[in-house]
C-alpha cells in the first residue's frame, strides 16, 4: 500500500492535541472548583463511571481518528480485479511444420482442438479474435463473442510455407487497435508511457497469445514486433508447441494449402492424407519466444504434447481476466473511521446517561 498525499498524515496530530486540550480543561476546572463543606457527601451522591468505561470511548475515538487521518492521505493498493473489457487475440502458426506427427494425429489438429476448447471454456466478457500466420499473417476473425464464428474459422485453418511470428504480433496489435482507442495501430505515433518496463497496473487489459512450433523465417523480427507491443502496453504470451523429435509430415487434404511443401513433401501420405515419409526436426526458437514474452510483461510456455497445450490454454484466462490495478482505499478507511467514532460517542453517551432512582 502507498499514500498519494503522505503529507496529509499530519492530521493525525489532531488526537494528541485533543488529549492536551482535555488535560488543560481538567486542570482549569480544578482551579475554579467551588469549595463545599463535605466533598464526601457529594461523591456519595454522584455515581461515577468506572475507569474502563471512561477509557473505552476515548480509545475508540483515537482509532477512528487514526483511520480518518490515513484516509486523508489517500491510501492506494494494487489489487487484482476482473476486467470484462479485455480483448484476446489468438495468433496461430499454420506453417507447413504444423503437419508434423510428433503430436498425434498432427500438430495442427491438436492446436485446433485446444483452440476450440479454449474458446468454449472462456465464459468471461472478453472478446476473442483469431489471427493465422505462415509466411504472411492475416486477421481471420475480428474480436468477437461469437464462439461459433471463431470455431468455424479454427476448423478452416490451412497450412502454408514460412513462419512470420513478427507479422502475427503486428496484425494482432492492429486488430486490438480497432476496438481499443487507447491502443495506436502499427505505424502510428505512440505516446510516451514511461517505457516498456512500466508497472503492471499500466498495461492494457488486451493481450496477444502466439502459438508457434518454429522460428521466424519471414517478415518482421519478433523482437522488433514485441517492442511495438510493449510501447502500446500490450502483453504477448508465447507458446512453443511440439517436440524436438523427427517425425513424418502428414496433414489431411482439408488442412493443406497450395504451397505448403516443396520437393518430396506434398504427395499422398498414410491414411489418405498429404505429406511425406521423411522426418523433420523441429526448429523451435525458445530464446526469442521467451524474450518476446518478457519484454511485454507476459510469460513463455512450452507445450510438448496435446495435453500440455490444452493445460496452457485453459490456464491463460486466470492470468488475463484478472488485471492488477491501482485502487484508492480512502473510502474504506473513512467507513472504518466513522464506525469507530460513532461507537465511541454512542458508548460515552450511553454510560453517562442519567440514571433513574
Amino acid at each position: 500500500m502507498s499514500l498519494h498525499w503522505p503529507w496529509a498524515l499530519a492530521t493525525l496530530l489532531a488526537f494528541p492535541l485533543l488529549l492536551a486540550y482535555r488535560w488543560w480543561a481538567r486542570r482549569r476546572r480544578r482551579r475554579v472548583a467551588v469549595r463545599l463543606p463535605s466533598v464526601a457527601l457529594v461523591r456519595a451522591a454522584l455515581p461515577g463511571p468506572s475507569s474502563w468505561r471512561r477509557r473505552i470511548p476515548l480509545a475508540l475515538l483515537a482509532v477512528g481518528l487514526v483511520f480518518a487521518g490515513t484516509a486523508a492521505a489517500r491510501p492506494e493498493a494494487t489489487v487484482a480485479v476482473p476486467d470484462n473489457a479485455a480483448t484476446i487475440l489468438l495468433a496461430l502458426d499454420v506453417s507447413g511444420s504444423m503437419c508434423s506427427t510428433d503430436v498425434d494425429p498432427n500438430r495442427l489438429t491438436a492446436a485446433q482442438k485446444a483452440a476450440k476448447q479454449f474458446i468454449d471454456d472462456h465464459d468471461g466478457g472478453a472478446k476473442i479474435g483469431l489471427v493465422a500466420f505462415s509466411g504472411t499473417a492475416g486477421l481471420l476473425v475480428p474480436p468477437t463473442t461469437d464462439k461459433d464464428q471463431l470455431k468455424k474459422a479454427v476448423d478452416g485453418l490451412r497450412t502454408s510455407r514460412g513462419t512470420a511470428i513478427g507479422l502475427g504480433i503486428l496484425t494482432s496489435i492492429d486488430a486490438i487497435a480497432e476496438v481499443n482507442p487507447d491502443v495506436p495501430p502499427t505505424g502510428a505515433e505512440v505516446p510516451d508511457n514511461g517505457g516498456a518496463s512500466s508497472a503492471v497496473a499500466g498495461y492494457e487489459p488486451d493481450i496477444i497469445v502466439i502459438l508457434t512450433d518454429g522460428r521466424n523465417t519471414d517478415g518482421v523480427d519478433p523482437v522488433t514486433a514485441a517492442e511495438q507491443a510493449a510501447a502500446r502496453r500490450l502483453r504477448v504470451y508465447t507458446i512453443g508447441f511440439g517436440t524436438d523429435q523427427p517425425s513424418a509430415m502428414v496433414c489431411s487434404s482439408s488442412q493443406i494449402g497450395g504451397d505448403t511443401f516443396r520437393g518430396g513433401f506434398g504427395g499422398p501420405g498414410p491414411g489418405g492424407g498429404f505429406g511425406g515419409g521423411r522426418g523433420r526436426f523441429q526448429d523451435l526458437d525458445e530464446p526469442t519466444l521467451t524474450k518476446v514474452a518478457e519484454m511485454t510483461g507476459a510469460k513463455y510456455f512450452k507445450a510438448g504434447n496435446a495435453k500440455a497445450l490444452g493445460d496452457v490454454l485453459s490456464d491463460l484466462p486466470s492470468q488475463i481476466t484478472l488485471q492488477h490495478r491501482r485502487t484508492e482505499l480512502s473510502y474504506w478507511f473513512v467507513l472504518v473511521a466513522a464506525a469507530f467514532v460513532l461507537a465511541g460517542v454512542a458508548l460515552a453517551q450511553w454510560w453517562s446517561r442519567p440514571r433513574r432512582r
